[in-house]
């Protein structure tokens, strides 16, 4: 059955969707049958797997409110050596919000619709909006566990309690099983003393929920979603892919290891 993996983090900016984007190319490069659900209305984790949006006939939308199933929703997308598949997102999943509330189980529609195909992947990890809306409790509400992007300074720290406390109540009224897999430090500069106190302080209270990967700030990171690329296969030696290229490493360390644990 697969590992799934919500990403999310209620602030923007903190590279979400890359985080998912590129975790899903390092997973995909290592042998791993791999699913990323757009869950954004804005649809960049679509474009950044060189899908054009606004061409996409069936949706995650479709999906949701029971207009499409997976199996017509689901692109592949290739790239030179790896491929893993999409269910891509546009414009029309802002919809979904209104839609969704009309709708019986609306906070399990997404986890209904995976339900049937999760036997076919190693991880489905789910790219969520940066609010706490339908969506993301959709998100949340599929997952296994969640990802959390994370950039190392003060406002960080504030919105990561606010994350904590959403989680807490998501657990506690839709996804019982749900817990935190790690936090990510991404866009980390280790010359800013902050960044080295923030991420001091997320190690202390954290622990081993903090990933030993960093991911540092990058250009080409930020150059290959117009290149319609993930990161490992636009430019692989770059230090932004082979950072997530180690993130993905150690997702599966940690999966092997916990599997490990309780055979």
């Amino acid at each position: 059955m697969a590992k799934i993996l919500a990403v999310t983090n209620q602030k923007g900016g903190v590279g979400k969707t890359t985080t998912a984007l590129n975790l899903c190319a390092g997973l995909a490069l290592l042998g791993e049958r791999v699913l990323l659900a757009d869950l954004d209305p804005q649809g960049n984790a679509t474009t950044g797997c060189g899908v054009v949006k606004q061409d996409v006939r069936r949706t995650v939308y479709q999906l949701l409110i029971g207009n499409a199933s997976f199996a017509e929703a689901r692109l592949r997308v290739a790239f030179n050596d790896f491929a893993f598949d999409l269910l891509p997102a546009n414009r029309e999943l802002a919809g979904a919000e209104i839609e969704l509330i009309e709708l019986e189980a609306r906070e399990y529609r997404l986890r209904q619709a995976l339900d049937g195909v999760s036997g076919e992947y190693d991880f489905i990890i789910i790219d969520c909006p940066p609010a706490l809306n339908l969506l993301t409790v959709n998100g949340l509400a599929a997952a296994q566990a969640v990802m959390i992007p994370m950039q190392c300074e003060y406002y960080a720290l504030e919105g990561l309690s606010d994350l904590v406390n959403t989680l807490k109540k998501v657990r506690a009224h839709l996804n019982p099983v749900l817990e935190i897999e790690g936090l990510l430090r991404t866009m980390y500069d280790p010359r800013a003393t902050l960044t080295q106190q923030v991420s001091g302080e997320l190690e202390k209270h954290f622990g081993d929920k903090v990933y030993k990967t960093i991911v540092p700030r990058n250009i080409r990171l930020a150059e290959a979603p117009s290149y319609g690329k993930p990161a490992l296969a636009y430019d692989r030696n770059s230090r932004g892919a082979q950072a997530y290229f180690a993130l993905a490493q150690e997702v599966l360390e940690r999966r092997q290891r916990k599997e490990g644990n309780t055979a």
